[in-house]
């Protein structure tokens, strides 16, 4: 075997952790697969005298996180987070002082990932993140060297593991968002400030890394549509399952003549899906390619254990010299798609009123889609609340999306309902 591939290792959190951990264990079997040791040797992060639960004393400790960049190391791991600060000028240090470097943050790379892969390029050097997009599952190297070969036609997925947990949760015991949140709070699944998982945000972040590897994109996030679960109530997930579907937050992006189409929101997913049954804080991404034909790539989207085993799988790719272009192709070959426009799309739709319980409601509701051009396939109401709402499930017929936004503009302002409707896509 050759010399030791030197690590430092930015950030002592949940998954630096795991990724020490998971050296020590399968130290001697990842030197046979990689050809060679894998070392870490320098560490950095905001609390040196906090108890990890592994030997700390073996590393040399640098209080400056960018300073890891001109340690006598060949790769920088930065598990620290954050779209700039610290992680991304350490990123930019790193490429600039010629050295790999491995991340788990896709928030960075959904802002800078462009800027960055030509960084690497230019300094001959990987730059890899396996660990970005759903956590221990391999769908970065899946598209990017597995289906290398396939026009991919469509990616989409659950790429949330707490959202999927809140919804599964809702799905097989019938409670109400508030109170699963809460009890996913209470095990660690969401953050104390939920937002960024429930409101689409990482999904968005991982979605248009996974849009950029499938179609030659330069990322994107900011053409991202995101819309995440705060209103699904327990009764949707219901209807839904009465329906033959199930609730899920997926994000899906498609390329196309009429540009790069990419959106995080609540769909109606059938249960002979795939991914319908998909439960927990489990991830699941699906792939079609033009020979391949449908993938699917599933597994723990988040944790020590399973990020680690990411890190460290990019890890035996760079003491291997595997490095490649960050993104499948050279960063100058990206192309910079306009975002396509999602009125064009056709598709069926899921749309939930709440409506005072008065007559007229159902007729104002019809007449709206009526005058927008939507087709109704189905129309259910269930009764009354304690406050006098009555919830409305309309399920309509292939059409334009524009047709449902214009109807539900027609009803904005209305008397008759209360609270904002909620429109979930049926997944085609």
């Amino acid at each position: 075997m050759t010399k030791p591939l030197r690590i430092a290792l930015a950030g002592l959190g949940t998954v630096g952790g795991g990724v020490i951990r998971l050296l020590d264990t399968n130290g001697a079997l990842i030197a046979r697969r990689a050809g060679r040791p894998i070392e870490i040797v320098a560490v950095s992060a905001r609390d040196r005298s906090k108890d990890r639960g592994v030997d700390m004393s073996r590393f040399a400790w640098v209080d400056d996180t960018t300073a890891l960049a001109h340690a006598d190391v060949d790769v920088v791991v930065e598990l620290v987070g954050g779209s700039d600060g610290p992680a991304l000028t350490l990123a930019r240090t790193t490429l600039g002082a010629g050295k790999s470097f491995v991340t788990a943050n896709k928030a960075m790379l959904a802002h800078h990932g462009l800027e960055l892969a030509r960084a690497a390029e230019t300094a001959g050097v990987a730059l890899k993140f396996e660990a970005a997009v759903a956590g221990g599952v391999p769908v970065i190297k899946g598209l990017r060297e597995g289906a290398a070969a396939n026009e991919i036609e469509r990616v989409y997925g659950i790429l949330n593991g707490t959202c999927n947990f809140i919804l599964s949760k809702m799905e097989a015991e019938g409670r109400d968002f508030a109170d699963v949140l809460a009890e996913a709070q209470a095990l660690g699944f969401a953050e104390s400030d939920p937002s960024f998982d429930i409101d689409g945000v990482d999904a968005a972040h991982k979605l248009s890394l996974l849009a950029s590897l499938a179609f030659g994109t330069q990322p994107a996030f900011g053409d991202v549509a995101a819309t995440g679960i705060r209103h699904v109530l327990a009764a949707d997930i219901a209807e839904a399952a009465a329906l033959g579907y199930r609730v899920r937050l997926l994000g899906l992006a498609e390329a196309g003549p009429a540009g790069l189409f990419q959106r995080v929101h609540p769909h109606l997913v059938p249960v002979s899906h795939p991914l319908a049954h998909v439960t927990g804080a489990t991830n699941a991404v699906v792939a079609e390619g033009n020979f391949v034909g449908r993938l699917l790539f599933q597994g723990a989207g988040a944790g020590d254990g399973p990020t680690a085993s990411a890190v460290v799988a990019d890890l035996i790719d760079i003491a291997r010299g595997e490095f490649g272009p960050a993104f499948a192709m050279p960063a100058d070959a990206l192309t910079a798609q306009g975002p396509a426009d999602a009125g064009e799309r056709r598709g069926r739709a899921y749309v939930r009123f709440t409506v005072a319980d008065r007559v007229g409601v159902l007729a104002e509701i019809a007449a709206a889609m009526r005058d927008a051009g939507v087709s109704i396939e189905s129309l259910m109401q269930r009764g009354a609340h304690a406050d006098g709402s009555v919830l409305v499930a309309i399920v309509t017929h292939e059409g334009p999306e524009r047709s449902v936004a214009q109807a539900l503009e027609r009803l904005r302002g209305s008397q008759s309902l209360v609270g904002q409707p909620l429109w979930m896509h049926i997944l085609g």
